[in-house]
């Protein structure tokens, strides 16, 4: 009786879920970035100083610029924490903002008119993205509960 209460639309959304966030877009986000892979030394692209450098401006940058700015708005006064948030969480929400296809994307597009730095730049783009997420993931998963707060 509890199954029929939920409409079939809602169950199928939640079903193709999972397939859709984690296989689907990432495949979509890939095929449409224009990266060429024939003929490439993956290794070598990865290891590029331009790819190196995207995929670190992803992953640190973001970071650090984020958790900075969040320390240095809270102790200024000029906001805080959510409540039952804790700096740890803010690290990880931090590094997982680092998943950043679009605008990097764009980005890249601009500053690069090469096709060889252009893809370098792709690659690094990926590679961040996927690091920012995993150090993201794991920096959340380890993260201790918030205190309650008593008031």
């Amino acid at each position: 009786m509890a199954r029929e209460s939920v409409a079939p639309l809602d169950r199928l959304e939640r079903a193709i879920h999972p397939w859709s966030s984690f296989l689907v877009v990432p495949l979509f986000a890939l095929a449409n970035s224009g990266v060429r892979f024939t003929g490439t030394d993956l290794v070598g692209a990865v290891t590029h100083p331009v790819a190196l450098g995207t995929a670190l401006g992803l992953l640190v940058g973001k970071l650090v610029g984020i958790s900075a700015f969040t320390w240095l708005a809270v102790r200024l006064g000029w906001g805080r924490l959510p409540k039952h948030t804790t700096w740890h969480h803010l690290v990880g929400v931090a590094a997982v903002a680092g998943i950043g296809f679009t605008v990097a994307l764009f980005i890249a597009g601009l500053a690069f008119t090469g096709p060889v730095l252009a893809d370098r730049a792709k690659l690094g783009i990926f590679a961040g993205s996927l690091l920012a997420g995993i150090a993201g993931y794991l920096i959340l998963r380890s993260s201790p509960p918030a205190p309650d707060e008593e008031a």
